[in-house]
């Protein structure tokens, strides 16, 4: 989570969006070459009923969760039972959590998707759909939600960087490639399918790189917002602790009632 990955992924949103803005014909011929893909039915985007890429793309997304599972628990413990320690640090959980909502999440799949009607590439005129085209940077497609800009998917395998950016200094770089292997990985299976345009997976991936690297520098490198693993101890006991009391007095009056 240094500086030198940021202006990496500055440059490319830079790149592709003056590319894909000013040529957006560049996505209509990408998804044109995987349009042409027919299977024994004559179903077009036939990568998209392939057995193994939809196996895949599952394996893909049950990494995300198995990744950010232990985080969530900690915190389920944590707030059943304040008095005991977190199980796992205390910023790894607010790191990962944070970041999963914000981005796959709230960005994503909330703001992004359901309000950007960007028709995705099985829907639009020139692979057969009722929908029209139009760049990345337009928002006044037809699509009504869930739309294609940006991919959800996409956006959950690159979050795996953020795991990566909390793996031990001599596996970190392994990590994040293979945090990047990933989300490189589904958004070509998501282009094949033709459920995204090339510009919709690179912006996923740069967008979950901003939060994640933003959320990273406050939680870890910022002297005024950083954070110690105590901070956050204390402060979901101070959450958690009053709504604990309240049942334990309740069950405890409950008990001597009877």
């Amino acid at each position: 989570m240094n500086r030198t990955g940021l202006i990496i992924a500055l440059t490319i949103a830079v790149v592709a969006g003056v590319a894909f803005g000013f040529y957006p014909e560049l996505d209509l011929s990408i998804a044109r070459y995987f349009y042409a893909f027919e299977d024994a039915n004559h179903n077009m985007f036939a990568f998209r009923i392939y057995p193994p890429l939809m196996l895949a793309r599952d394996v893909g997304l049950w990494i995300g969760a198995v990744l950010v599972a232990p985080a969530v628990i900690a915190l389920v413990i944590k707030l059943i039972r304040p008095q005991r320690k977190i199980l796992i640090s205390g910023r790894a959980v607010v790191f990962l959590i944070g970041t999963m909502v914000l981005a796959p999440g709230l960005l994503v799949n909330v703001l992004l998707k359901d309000h950007w009607g960007r028709p995705r590439p099985i829907d639009v005129t020139q692979f057969g759909g009722n929908d029209r085209f139009v760049a990345w940077w337009d928002p006044r497609g037809n699509c009504p939600s869930n739309c294609s800009f940006v991919s959800g998917d996409v956006a959950g395998a690159f979050w795996t960087i953020a795991p990566a950016a909390l793996a031990p200094p001599q596996w970190r770089a392994i990590a994040y490639g293979a945090a990047i292997a990933l989300g490189t990985g589904m958004a070509t299976i998501r282009v094949m399918a033709g459920a995204h345009f090339p510009s919709d997976v690179i912006f996923a991936g740069i967008f979950t790189f901003l939060i994640v690297w933003t959320v990273y520098a406050l939680i870890y490198r910022r002297p005024r917002t950083r954070l110690s693993d105590d901070d956050v101890e204390h402060a979901l006991e101070r959450v958690a602790l009053p709504a604990h009391d309240f049942v334990v007095r309740l069950f405890s009056g409950s008990r001597k009632a009877k």
